[in-house]
């Protein structure tokens, strides 16, 4: 066990000293949407407030885990959207976090009586913290001396302005877009390098094959398939996957890991089951791992809980942004 925990700690002072680091990654990306496309603020009746929780690899200590929470709100008469979206990623025996928190911002086009185009954009702060207090060194865990020491970093933090944007378009079935993250490449080195986040890209995008509706244009039973491509720096991963809505139940089944379009083929599996009201959706999500790691990550447990609601009275109008049909989880 002892010697598990000491690899597991050179493994970790390896891929913080010498390789670029990577955004966190959702299972459930369309139950946080606006870390996924700012296109998505403001695609709600009128207020949304989300909360996600990701623990990935919890066999493993001290590392990933991912929370983020947003609110944003529709503004019909303008055609937009607004928002406010934060997310705290941290790592390691040294808590190594990642702090963002932006300010997004999105309009919808209507450019015939099927399709609408809607860009947004996210203006952010970046913050990258660290504890060095809590950091083992090659010095401190070698017995004999013969290991060279590491010099400390000089900083416990990073900060710095970041810019994402999007663009995406639907109509009544089908939903596609593309994400360009880190444009402003911000720095993330704790000694004063050029080191910086590499700029990342989603691609996404889907379409529902079954669609019930009762009266008021209620969904009553949805079945989708959708896929999400990712690629930052030399990384890059594709999940494919159907969901299914029966009201008030949904279901969604993944696979992360299709050989040529990912890095790591044949990576995970994931499962989710969710429950959908009116006002209230939560969901949960399993990666099960299924590449060889199987043995040593414990997979990943995903939580999701959105809240959407309004303010307006019984009779009151209100102009409604057309709904975008992709799947809440």
């Amino acid at each position: 066990m002892l010697g598990r925990r000491i690899i597991y700690l050179i493994l970790l002072g390896t891929f913080y000293l010498e390789c670029s680091g990577q955004d966190p990654t959702f299972s459930q990306f369309y139950a946080n949407s606006l870390y996924l496309a700012p296109s998505f603020t403001g695609a709600t009746e009128e207020y949304r407030f989300s909360v996600n929780y990701r623990n990935q690899w919890p066999s493993i200590p001290g590392v990933f885990h991912t929370y983020s929470i947003s609110f944003d709100k529709a503004m019909p008469a303008f055609n937009s959207g607004i928002g406010v979206l934060a997310t705290y990623d941290v790592a390691g025996s040294g808590n190594l976090s990642t702090t963002n928190i932006g300010l997004l911002y999105s309009y919808d086009f209507n450019i015939n009586k099927e399709w609408h185009i809607r860009p947004g954009v996210n203006f952010k702060f970046y913050y990258l913290g660290l504890d060095i207090g809590r950091l083992i060194w090659a010095s401190m865990i070698s017995g004999t001396g013969t290991t060279p020491s590491i010099t400390p970093p000089p900083f416990d933090n990073v900060a710095d302005v970041d810019f994402a944007s999007s663009v995406m378009a639907y109509n009544d079935r089908i939903w596609g877009g593309i994400t360009l993250d880190h444009l402003l490449v911000p720095k993330t080195s704790f000694y004063g390098d050029d080191a910086s986040v590499p700029i990342k890209m989603n691609i996404f995008g889907g379409m529902q094959i079954i669609k019930h509706t009762r009266l008021r244009q209620k969904l009553q039973e949805v079945m989708s398939v959708a896929m999400n491509f990712q690629k930052q720096d030399k990384y890059y991963q594709t999940d494919v996957g159907l969901y299914y809505y029966k009201d008030p139940l949904i279901f969604g089944l993944w696979y992360r890991g299709i050989p040529l379009v990912t890095s790591q083929a044949g990576d995970a599996i994931i499962g989710l089951v969710g429950i959908k009201t009116s006002n209230i959706h939560i969901g949960y999500s399993y990666d099960f791992t299924i590449s060889n790691l199987i043995s040593s990550t414990g997979g990943a447990h995903e939580l999701a809980i959105i809240y959407e609601f309004n303010n307006l009275s019984l009779g009151q109008q209100r102009k409604r942004i057309r709904a975008i049909p992709c799947p809440e989880f």
